[in-house]
Parts: structure tokens; sequence; C-alpha cells
């Protein structure tokens, strides 16, 4: 599976280092994942206009914010299913989508591939769930 388009030199552009407005968006989204970020809350945090924000944006990421958060969301879902044994729909919220049709789509859109079987394919990266030994059982004799 080709997954180059998620790569992070995809997601972190040189222009999230050179511009610091990009970096404090950036920084934001990263912390604020699991919430919902519209572009005026991105151009805000820029210290931005709408507008202006979503050209600049675009012009120097070569791809529009929106497309940029959805692709920053599936990176993450992806990172955590490979070492998390979390349920979709608990990566789903973890990543920032209030539904789980949404994020399907969303992740085959960009992966090829729905959730569930890119979880699949990276289960043998994930171990089993912990379970601490229980503290009542009984000693053989």
């Amino acid at each position: 599976m080709n997954f180059k388009l998620l790569e992070p030199s995809h997601t972190e552009a040189p222009a999230f280092s050179y511009y610091p407005r990009l970096r404090k968006v950036s920084d934001y989204v990263r912390h604020h994942l699991a919430e919902r970020i519209p572009l005026r809350t991105a151009a805000a945090v820029a210290g931005m206009e709408a507008k202006y924000f979503s050209s600049f944006f675009h012009l120097k990421t070569g791809v529009c914010f929106s497309d940029w958060l959805l692709r920053v969301r599936i990176l993450r879902a992806m990172e955590m299913m490979r070492s998390r044994d979390d349920s979709l729909t608990s990566v789903a919220g973890a990543v920032g989508f209030n539904d789980s049709r949404t994020f399907q789509r969303g992740f085959k859109r960009h992966t090829a591939m729905t959730p569930r079987a890119f979880k699949k394919s990276v289960a043998p990266l994930v171990g089993p769930p912990h379970r601490e030994a229980s503290s009542t059982s009984r000693k053989m004799p």
C-alpha cells in the first residue's frame, strides 16, 4: 500500500518551518486535534482574516487547509492504530471525527483502504491489550 500522500513530508511542508504563522497553526492543530477546527479558527491563530489565510495557506503549502487538516487527522489515526488496540470509534473521536462514517470515508479516500482493513493489516505490530494479573487468583498448593 502506498501512503505517499500521507507521509509527513506532505503534511509538514517547509512552509511550516519558515512561516511562524503556519507553525502556530500546526502547533494549535496538534494540540486540539480532537476538536472541531474551522478555517476561521486557524486563521485567528495565524492572526489573519479567513479569506487571506485560506489563500496564504494554499499558496505556501500547496494544499488547502481542510485537506491538510484531514491528512493530519488520518496520519494520527494511523499512528494510534499501529500503537494501540483502541476501538475505531475511539480513534475517530480522538482525532476529531464526530462520527464513524465520516472517519471511514475520509480514511478510505486518502489511503484507499478502510480503517478496519488498515487496523487489521497492522495488528501484528500491536500487542494484545494489557491486562493486569488478578490479585484474587488462587495459589496452587
